[in-house]
């Protein structure tokens, strides 16, 4: 309760909230200088929120040389701690636990049903996003995209998508797993995530072939994939 407390004391602030928002989004370090002239506020001040961010552990930094020469800039980036606010206190997290663990003693079947059950509800994140966008079932390329991204953010993947030339191929990065701290002890729930990720792609294209290239639990900064597609 107490770090609960000092983390919504913190994010009270509106210009640390938003620079917490904006650092979440880059998908990489930031230096004072650059959070200063993107929020225009002095350097003094856009390091004073960065500090207050870090002293509830929801950022961290290092030292680092720049490659532009000079001295070493102070770079913050993301912390690995899960922020959690509930009140009253809901430990959600235990829960799921509780929930995948229970699956998988029932050995394979279990493992299936929970793989079903994942590719269900992304398919439901998409006939959500469908629903809100009110542009029908006859979409054109660009539009199942936007439904995509938009629903690939709101299920809190922090994703980037990019596009080939023939818009055969969709490269698309997850750089927040809401699933990590779960996948970390059970290996089945990344299969459930690749198959949440196939519900999502399949009810938008005629067919797709979703190719793994980078896991977290790898070690990797990322889950990225490669989704073959056709309209």
């Amino acid at each position: 309760m107490e770090q609960t407390l000092k983390i919504t004391n913190v994010l009270s602030d509106p210009t640390r909230y938003y620079i917490y928002q904006y650092i979440t989004k880059r998908h990489q370090e930031v230096t004072v200088q650059e959070v200063a002239e993107n929020f225009n506020i002095h350097p003094n001040v856009a390091r004073l929120h960065l500090s207050k961010l870090e002293d509830v552990n929801m950022l961290i930094s290092e030292t680092k040389k720049t490659g532009k020469g000079g001295r070493p800039s102070r770079l913050y980036r993301l912390s690995d701690d899960v922020i959690q606010l509930h009140f009253p206190f809901r430990d959600y997290l235990l829960l799921s636990k509780v929930a995948i663990q229970t699956m998988l003693t029932l050995g394979e079947p279990g493992k299936q049903a929970l793989y079903l059950t994942g590719k269900r509800f992304g398919t439901e994140i998409i006939e959500q996003e469908m629903t809100k966008s009110s542009l029908g079932e006859d979409l054109d390329f660009a539009q199942k995209l936007s439904i995509l991204k938009s629903a690939a953010t709101l299920a809190g993947f922090y994703p980037e998508f990019e596009v080939n030339g023939d818009q055969t191929k969709i490269y698309f990065q997850i750089f927040n797993c809401p699933f990590k701290e779960v996948a970390e002890d059970h290996a089945a729930v990344c299969a459930m995530h690749q198959e949440f990720l196939k519900g999502m792609f399949e009810i938008l294209f005629d067919t797709v072939e979703l190719i793994e290239k980078e896991n977290m639990m790898s070690g990797c900064e990322t889950c990225s994939y490669q989704a073959l597609v056709a309209n």
